[in-house]
C-alpha cells in the first residue's frame, strides 16, 4: 500500500478539509495574515477541494477550463508570486496552466497545514528534517512520543483498516527518503503496542546510506530488523528465520538488536539473486489511478517527475561509469554494476504495461549504459511497442547523433544528466569522464533529436573558486542561449561518507570538520575548505538566472546582474559553447561500425525512363521517391531490408564488402547524394 497517498487522499477531502479547519478555529492562536486569509476562504476551499483533486487525477479533465480562468480556486500566498503563466505556459497550454494553479491551492492549503496544525507537514516529505542529518536518535524519539497530530491519526487509522483487512504477519516499510522515516517509526510504534505479534522490518534508500553504521539500539522499539541493499536474499533468509528454519545468524544485510545491542548479520555464503531472475515489479495492489499529476514550477524536467506516473525499472544494477568521486561509488547498489539484456528488459516492460495500462518508463539508473540504450531500442522497435521513456545518462561521446535519433525513434522523450561544474578542471577532479566541448556535442545530438535535456548543476565543489563558479554560470548560460538544454537545476555541493571525497578529503585539497560517528544517521558530513569562499551566497543568483535562461530570457543581461555583490567578468569566449558545436568532428565511416535502418521499406517500381528505378518510400508525415539506376535501387532496397530494426544488428563491414563486391568504390557512395538522402531519412550509423 502507499500509506502517503491515502492519507494525503484522506486530508484533502471535504472531510479531512473540514477538520483541519475545525481544529485551527479552536486553537484561536495568532496566524500569520496569510493563514487567517485561509481560514476566512473555508467556504470556498471546501466547495472546491473534492473537484480539484478528481482533476489531479485526471476524473474530471474539463476543469481546466473553470481553474484557468483565473476566479475559480480561492488564492492566498502561493499566488503573490505568480506571474505571467501565460507566458510560461503559452496560449494553448491550457490544462498545464491549471495543473500549476491548482497545486499552489493546495500548497497554499499546505502551509495553513503547517502553521496551524501541525509543522511537519510536507506533500511527499513529512518531518524531513527530523531524518536528516540525524547522528543521535534523540530529535526523532522526542518527536515519536508526542501526542498524535491530525495527520498522524489519519494515517494509524488508515493503516488499522489495512491491518484488519489482510491481517499481515509483517509489514515491511520501504524508506527511500529522510521524509519518510517519522511515518514509518509511527506506524511502527502503533503495531508494536496494538499489534505486537506482527513482525516489523525496514530498507529502502534512507537506511542503505544513512543507517549503514547504526549503533542506537532504541530504533529496535519501533522495527524488528533493518535490511541494507538489494531485499531479495535478505527478505528471503528473513521469511526462513521468521517461519523458524534458519537461525538469526544466517540472516543477510540485516541489523537487529540482541541483549541491548545492534548486530549486522551478514551471510556471505548466500548469493545476492542475479538481475535476470528478480522478475518484473508488481503494481497490482497500488491504486494507480488516484496519484496526483502536479505541477510545482515551470519547469519541464520537474514536469516530469510530478506529471503523471512513470513505471520504474533499471536498465542496470549499479553505475557502468563508477568513478565520479562526489557519488556514494563504495556503496554497493552503485559499485556493484549487473546489466540485463534488452529482451529481458523488454519483456519487463509489457508484462508492466499489461498490467497497469499505462506505457510511461522512467528508467532510474544511475547513468544508463549507452550500448544496452540502444538495444533497448532496437529491441522495441523490433516489436513494435509504443513506449514513451526516460533516463538519467552520462554526457559522454557516445551519444552520437545517430545514437541519439535511434533513442527517439524508441520514444525516448527526455534524459537527465551530470554536467556538475561547468569547468575542465573540476570536471577532471570529479572524475566525469567527459569535458564541456563533449557536452555541448552531446547536448546538441539529442536536442536535434527531440530529446529534452535536463542538466543536474552543482555549486561549491571542494577547491572551486568564485571565478570557476561565474565561469561556470557563463557556459550554462550559452548552452540555454544556443538551444542545447532545455532545463537544469543548481545543487549546493554536499560532501557524504560513501564517496571518494569523503572518504578521502585530503585527497581533494579539504579536510572534515566531524570525525566521530553518530549511533543512528551517518551520511552527510561537514567539511572545510582552504579557498575560504562562501558558496552559499551564489545561491540565489544560480537559481534567477537559471529560472530565467529556461524560459529564453536574459541571456544578454550581465552576469553580474544576477548578484547582489560583486562577481568577477568570465573569463569564458561569448561563442565558446556554440564554437564547439560547429567544430565537432564529422563521422569517419569505420568498418567495425554498426549500420541500421529505421525507416519504412520502399517499394521497388519502374521509373519514368528506361534502365531507371523508383524507390518510393512512406514516412509518417510525408513520402518521398529517389530514382536510381536499377542496379543501384535494387542494391538500396536490399541494404535497407538487410539492416533493418527487425534484422539482427549487422556491422558496416559486410555493407561496406558486399558494395565494393557488386557496384564500386564503397567511400564514393558515402559521399553521394543518395547517402546523404537515406541518411536523412533513417540510415544510422553508430
Amino acid at each position: 500500500m502507499d500509506l502517503g497517498l491515502e492519507v494525503i487522499l484522506s486530508l484533502f477531502s471535504r472531510e479531512g478539509l473540514s477538520q483541519v479547519f475545525e481544529l485551527a478555529e479552536e486553537q484561536e492562536l495568532g496566524y500569520s495574515d496569510n493563514v487567517n486569509r485561509i481560514l476566512r476562504m473555508k467556504a470556498a476551499y471546501l466547495q472546491t477541494i473534492d473537484t480539484v483533486i478528481d482533476f489531479l487525477q485526471d476524473k474530471n479533465p474539463t476543469l481546466a477550463y473553470h481553474i484557468a480562468e483565473g476566479d475559480f480556486l480561492p488564492q492566498a500566498g502561493r499566488f503573490e508570486d505568480l506571474g505571467d503563466v501565460d507566458w510560461a505556459f503559452g496560449s494553448m497550454g491550457l490544462r498545464d496552466k491549471a495543473r500549476y494553479l491548482a497545486t499552489l491551492y493546495l500548497e497554499d492549503l499546505g502551509d495553513l497545514i503547517t502553521e496551524a496544525i501541525d509543522p511537519h507537514f510536507g506533500f511527499s516529505r513529512y518531518a524531513e528534517s527530523l531524518g536528516m542529518s540525524a547522528a543521535t536518535f534523540d530529535e526523532m524519539e522526542a518527536a515519536l512520543q508526542e501526542p498524535l497530530s491530525l495527520i498522524d491519526a489519519m494515517m494509524l487509522d488508515l493503516l488499522e483498516g489495512k491491518i484488519k483487512a489482510y491481517q499481515p504477519e509483517s509489514v515491511a516499510f520501504s524508506v527511500p527518503f529522510p521524509g519518510n522515516l517519522y511515518g514509518a517509526l509511527k506506524c511502527g510504534q502503533y503495531l508494536k503496542a496494538q499489534h505486537p505479534e506482527i513482525k516489523l522490518w525496514m530498507g529502502g534508500g534512507y537506511p542503505n546510506t544513512e543507517l549503514r553504521t547504526l549503533k542506537e539500539p532504541r530504533v529496535f522499539d519501533y522495527v524488528d530488523y533493518i535490511t541494507l541493499d538489494d531485499g531479495e536474499a535478505p527478505i528471503r533468509l528473513l521469511l526462513e528465520h521468521l517461519d523458524g528454519n534458519r537461525p538469526i545468524e544466517e540472516l543477510k544485510r540485516t541489523f537487529v538488536c540482541l541483549e541491548g545491542k545492534v548486530k549486522m548479520m551478514n551471510n556471505h555464503s548466500v548469493k545476492d539473486v542475479s538481475q535476470r531472475e528478480v522478475g518484473t515489479p508488481d503494481y497490482g495492489d497500488l491504486q494507480l489511478g488516484d496519484y496526483l499529476s502536479v505541477i510545482e514550477v515551470a519547469n519541464p524536467m520537474h514536469r516530469l517527475w510530478s506529471d503523471g506516473r512513470w513505471n520504474k525499472l533499471t536498465l542496470a544494477h549499479g553505475c557502468y561509469w563508477g568513478k565520479c568521486t562526489f557519488c556514494d561509488i563504495s556503496l554497493d547498489y552503485i559499485g556493484r554494476y549487473e546489466p540485463i539484456t534488452s529482451a529481458i528488459l523488454c519483456d519487463r516492460i509489457e508484462e508492466i504495461m499489461a498490467q497497469t495500462g499505462t506505457n510511461g518508463f522512467h528508467f532510474v539508473d544511475e547513468a544508463a549504459p549507452p550500448a544496452l540504450m540502444r538495444d533497448l531500442a532496437i529491441e522495441i522497435l523490433r516489436r513494435g511497442l509504443v513506449v514513451v521513456w526516460w533516463t538519467n545518462i552520462r554526457f559522454e561521446s557516445n551519444f552520437t547523433a545517430d545514437l541519439c535519433r535511434l533513442l527517439r525513434a524508441s520514444g525516448c522523450i527526455a534524459v537527465s544528466g551530470g554536467l556538475e561544474v561547468a569547468s575542465d578542471r573540476l570536471l577532471a577532479l570529479i572524475k566525469k569522464g567527459v569535458t564541456v566541448p563533449q557536452v555541448a556535442q552531446v547536448t546538441n545530438h539529442l536536442t536535434q533529436a527531440g530529446i529534452m535535456v535536463h542538466a543536474y548543476l552543482m555549486y561549491g565543489y571542494p577547491t572551486e573558486t568564485v571565478q570557476e563558479t561565474i565561469d561556470s554560470l557563463e557556459m550554462v548560460r550559452q548552452l540555454f542561449e544556443v538551444g542545447v538544454m532545455q532545463s537544469g537545476f543548481w545543487h549546493r555541493f554536499a560532501m557524504t561518507a560513501h564517496s571518494p571525497v569523503g572518504l578521502a578529503p585530503q585527497d581533494f585539497g579539504v579536510y572534515r570538520t566531524n570525525l566521530d560517528l553518530g549511533p543512528f544517521a551517518n551520511n552527510e558530513v561537514g567539511f572545510e575548505d582552504p579557498t575560504g569562499v562562501d558558496h552559499a551566497i551564489f545561491s540565489e543568483g544560480l537559481r534567477k538566472s537559471l529560472f530565467n535562461y529556461m524560459h529564453g530570457v536574459g541571456f544578454e543581461e550581465p552576469l553580474s546582474k544576477w548578484f547582489d555583490f560583486k562577481v568577477p567578468t568570465p573569463s569564458v569566449p561569448k561563442n565558446y559553447i556554440g564554437r564547439q558545436i560547429v567544430e565537432e568532428e564529422t563521422l569517419v565511416y569505420k568498418k567495425h561500425h554498426r549500420i541500421l535502418w529505421i525507416g519504412s521499406q520502399p517499394d521497388l517500381m519502374e521509373g519514368e525512363e528506361a534502365g531507371l528505378a523508383e524507390l518510393v518510400f512512406s514516412g509518417k508525415k510525408e513520402d518521398f521517391a529517389m530514382e536510381l539506376p536499377w542496379e543501384l535501387a535494387e542494391w538500396v532496397a536490399g541494404l535497407l531490408a538487410t539492416v533493418s530494426y527487425d534484422q539482427p544488428l549487422q556491422r558496416l563491414q559486410v555493407v561496406w564488402e558486399d558494395y565494393e563486391a557488386s557496384m564500386g568504390d564503397f567511400e564514393e557512395l558515402v559521399e553521394s547524394e543518395v547517402w546523404e538522402i537515406l541518411r536523412e531519412q533513417g540510415l544510422l550509423v553508430f
